[in-house]
């Protein structure tokens, strides 16, 4: 697993709050899990540039089910 930049950190933290503003049906937990799978999926990324993003991208398709 790779250690996330501190901007990597930010980026993930802001993608939190803004999902749990857009899907304020869901649970924050359910918004966390959603995230933190994403993140999982994407621990040994060595191009860590997109990591938000493609974060971001599963954690839709995962809330929207």
């Amino acid at each position: 697993m790779v250690d996330p930049s501190p901007d990597e950190t930010r980026q993930l933290e802001e993608l939190r709050a803004r999902l749990r503003r857009e899907y304020p049906d869901r649970a924050a937990s359910d918004v966390d899990a959603a995230v933190d799978q994403g993140v999982a999926e994407l621990a040994d990324a060595k191009i860590r540039n997109f990591v938000p993003v493609l974060v971001e991208r599963s954690a839709r398709r995962h809330l929207d089910e």
